[in-house]
């Protein structure tokens, strides 16, 4: 085999083009820190690459919605234990003022305080985020929700729903509240039905607690008789009518009737009421279920009752206020469970947090495994390149000076 010059030259060259290339790669992944620089360093582990470095951005960017979900779960939860703490002070101020001792004017220093506390309920209600967003406007977050007319009123103008953040493929949790099932849609008397004292009654007659005794009961007789109206004839005796002004009927077909002692109680169809004070003839009571009343005319009603007091009986007053106070405690339960729900999402919340940290550091190790070099060999590796390269090139320079003509003297 005749081997001629040009062939040696070009596989000398050839050689040392295939090093110089190897030794770049090494050098390029000793100065990265990676073993796949461009796909076809490792086609394979360049899509692991990709796979890995699209699951880490989604998880940062569930973990940045995570967080600022978070922010927005606590200002309302810090909102509504404000809120909890202005009704409790309004019950106490409320019951402060049945005091039958208190003078009128008593009572009308009560009610102004009432009045800045319904102010200041306005303003919590209206609350926004750190991004000016309202908090209790459902999904109408760039709306003020709660607007007070000129009556002194209170209207709701977001809407029912719950703005929500995406914390996982396919999972997503509320960040906000809709202001019309805290603050408007609230149930009035004991949540079933509302007893309250005939505007018109001239005896001393007090309607006090009242419960639902026999649920079913209650429903069957509610349903049957729409509402109730008793009505006293000032010598113990009470009879009760329906909705439609007929006899009110018992689950037997029987009229509603019976005797009414001061300070007992009047039951039927599965309802309890608690009464005190004596009634005058043609004096009444009414029952009403499924009523609702917003937590703001339940702060109207008793600054009125507590402005007019001086014009008003003792009882009517207590009536007044012992409807209110029931509307209260109802609005307080709201609330209550409201925040009892925003720290159950809190907590999701933060699971699902801490389960990204422990899965970034798993993702952030598999990716390290699939991409990065190993430094120590890769330095090792530059060495024996650059010298393997090194040899050649002296090769190539001793083979070039070859010459026949070199020994031709």
């Amino acid at each position: 085999m005749r081997l001629s010059t040009s062939w040696m030259y070009q596989q000398s060259l050839s050689s040392m083009m295939n090093q110089q290339s190897t030794l770049a790669a090494t050098q390029n992944q000793v100065s990265t820190g990676k073993r796949i620089n461009v796909a076809s360093d490792d086609p394979a582990g360049a899509g692991r690459v990709v796979s890995l470095d699209h699951i880490l951005a989604a998880n940062t960017q569930y973990t940045a919605n995570i967080d600022a979900a978070s922010t927005r779960l606590n200002t309302a939860q810090s909102t509504l234990n404000s809120v909890n703490d202005l009704y409790n002070s309004a019950r106490d101020l409320t019951l402060q003022a049945l005091n039958g001792s208190l003078a009128s004017s008593d009572r009308q220093a009560i009610a102004t305080q009432l009045i800045q506390m319904r102010d200041q309920l306005l303003q919590m209600a209206n609350t926004t985020d750190a991004n000016g967003q309202a908090l209790f406007a459902g999904t109408s977050s760039n709306t003020v929700p709660f607007v007070k007319n000129a009556d002194g009123s209170v209207s709701y103008i977001g809407n029912d729903g719950q703005p929500r953040a995406a914390i996982a493929a396919g999972l997503s949790v509320p960040t906000g509240e809709s202001g019309s099932a805290i603050f408007m849609d609230v149930a009035a008397g004991n949540g079933r039905f509302v007893a309250s004292a005939g505007a018109g009654n001239t005896g001393t007659l007090v309607v006090g607690g009242n419960a639902v005794s026999d649920p079913a009961a209650f429903a069957a007789g509610l349903a049957a008789n729409g509402s109730y109206s008793i009505t006293f004839d000032g010598a113990g005796n009470w009879s009760a009518l329906d909705g439609s002004g007929n006899p009110a009927l018992d689950a037997g077909g029987n009229p509603l009737t019976g005797t009414y002692t001061a300070g007992g109680s009047i039951g039927f169809n599965g309802l309890t009421i608690s009464l005190s004070g004596t009634p005058q003839a043609g004096d009444t009571v009414s029952i009403q279920g499924g009523a609702s009343q917003d937590i703001f005319t339940t702060f109207n009603n008793m600054i009125s009752a507590l402005q007019s007091s001086g014009s008003t009986s003792e009882s009517q007053l207590t009536n007044t206020l012992n409807r209110q106070l029931e509307a209260l405690d109802n609005a307080r339960a709201g609330v209550t469970r409201a925040e009892v729900d925003i720290g159950g999402r809190t907590n999701a919340l933060a699971a699902q947090r801490a389960a990204y940290q422990d899965l970034g550091v798993t993702y952030q190790a598999t990716l390290s495994d699939t991409r990065d070099v190993d430094v120590y060999k890769a330095i090792s590796n530059l060495s024996i390149q650059s010298a393997a390269l090194q040899a050649s090139q002296q090769v190539f320079a001793q083979v070039k000076s070859l010459s026949l003509f070199n020994y031709i003297k």
